[in-house]
């Protein structure tokens, strides 16, 4: 996928909309919606301040630099008290250059972000199946082929909005679905943590 393909598949499928985003506890704490909340005081239209997006570009410690896809250079401070996400809650040390991240925090008056929470490689993706195998779901986002992987032990589906199960037999070819996952850096590959359809 060239970056032009890249850009365009993160901007399309990371974030969707606060408004379809369904069975927020299927991921607690770290539930994609949080990531488009705007703080209160931000004006329609302008950039939110206490929000980064990018491409990671170094790790150093507990900062995180960042080149954003409107080309500003982030540094994101994590702290203990940081939730990080990468297809499951998980640590720092699963960061690697070349991930996509979404991180939220407050701003320091030094342009560091103090991040709250950091989500790495996270999609939302609208999506239709047209394809099942025994660990792949086969998908198309808006006509992008991409390719699901179920990960055994994460991977799991809500139907009709009820608590997320491991059992994926009700998911069929033709279904409209919602995934969340994580994106395989400079691929169309998807791991899922979570599908979202009807039963």
């Amino acid at each position: 996928m060239d970056a032009l393909g890249r850009r365009r598949f993160l901007t399309r499928a990371v974030l969707g909309t606060t408004a379809t985003v369904a069975g927020a506890t299927a991921l607690g704490a770290l539930a994609p919606e949080a990531i488009a909340e705007p703080a209160l005081d931000v004006e329609a239209g302008a950039p939110d301040p206490n929000f980064a997006e990018g491409r990671i570009t170094g790790v150093k410690g507990s900062m995180i630099m960042a080149n954003g896809s409107d080309g500003v250079l982030h540094l994101i401070q994590l702290t203990a008290a940081t939730s990080i996400w990468k297809l499951r809650p998980t640590t720092l040390d699963v960061a690697q250059v070349g991930d996509g991240l979404y991180a939220r925090g407050v701003r320091m008056p030094d342009g560091v972000l103090a991040a709250d929470a950091v989500w790495l490689n996270i999609v939302n993706l609208t999506v239709h199946i047209s394809a099942i195998s025994k660990d792949t779901l086969h998908l198309d986002h808006h006509g992008d082929k991409i390719v699901g992987h179920v990960v055994s032990g994460t991977t799991a589906a809500v139907y009709n909005g009820t608590p997320a199960v491991s059992d994926l037999s009700l998911l069929q070819v033709g279904q409209h679905a919602q995934v969340i996952g994580a994106w395989r850096p400079d691929t169309n590959e998807v791991d899922i943590a979570t599908v979202f359809a009807a039963a």
